[in-house]
């Protein structure tokens, strides 16, 4: 396998301003894709659409949008209506908390956005059968809060299926110390939830090992992951969720400043 690319993400509930004034900041520091999650408060696809028109190369994805709340009849409409420029827009689904019919209609989303002309289409993934359904219907799959060995024996598994299927994992990551508690804290709240802690129990590791905490691990980390994996997300982890703090991640953590 290839080094993995390096991209970043951010959250969503930023909004579409704020995140258009990170974009050119994420393009210059060399990042391959910048990544927004979707939330009840934070609308990915207007802060992709934000991002485009204020970038040239970037690419731009979303973060896994739960289906069971934003159906794909809904997710391609709005691309549709925001013009997002496919040809730099992936993507992410995921099942959302509603786990009965979680496959098929995962299956049906993924069908139904290429369907309507969106070719890139990433699914969010944390059992077998889910990363099955990705490489075979999809067009890749989002790990999350997994360590480097994990990912690459995912990855590996997926790239047997489909060799072409493209394997992108999600890392936590905080830089400084003051943003040490609140990665501490998001990875508490995952913990908590039972198919990620039954998950965490699977691969054997606490769910922190499955981040970043510290600048002093990032090299080592960020090798580790990007021999894994065809692209790794670090999801940006800051003192507070402001643009200066986002410009200030990209900055210091930059792959390939220009």
């Amino acid at each position: 396998m290839t080094r993995g690319v390096v991209s970043l993400g951010v959250a969503g509930s930023l909004g579409p301003d704020a995140i258009a004034e990170i974009a050119p900041e994420v393009e210059k520091a060399g990042f391959h894709t910048l990544w927004v999650n979707d939330t009840p408060d934070g609308d990915a696809l207007a802060a992709v659409a934000a991002a485009a028109r204020v970038t040239e190369r970037l690419r731009l994805a979303t973060g896994v949008v739960p289906v069971d709340r934003r159906p794909a009849s809904a997710i391609a409409a709005d691309a549709a209506s925001l013009s997002l420029p496919s040809d730099r827009v992936t993507i992410g689904i995921g099942s959302g908390m509603a786990r009965e019919g979680a496959l098929a209609r995962v299956r049906a989303a993924a069908d139904e956005l290429h369907a309507a002309g969106l070719p890139r289409v990433l699914v969010g993934a944390l059992g077998p059968k889910m990363r099955r359904l990705a490489a075979e219907r999809a067009d890749g799959v989002l790990l999350n809060w997994v360590p480097p060995t994990e990912a690459a024996d995912q990855a590996a598994a997926l790239h047997d299926i489909a060799p072409e299927t493209h394997v992108a994992v999600y890392v936590r990551t905080a830089i400084v110390p003051a943003a040490r508690e609140r990665l501490e804290a998001e990875t508490a709240r995952y913990a908590s939830f039972p198919n990620y802690a039954a998950n965490f129990e699977r691969m054997g590791v606490d769910a922190i090992d499955t981040t970043i905490r510290d600048v002093t691990e990032l090299a080592d980390a960020l090798d580790a992951y990007a021999a894994a994996a065809d692209e790794v997300v670090l999801r940006a982890i800051v003192p507070d969720d402001t643009v200066a703090a986002y410009v200030d991640f990209a900055r210091r953590t930059a792959p390939n400043p220009g």
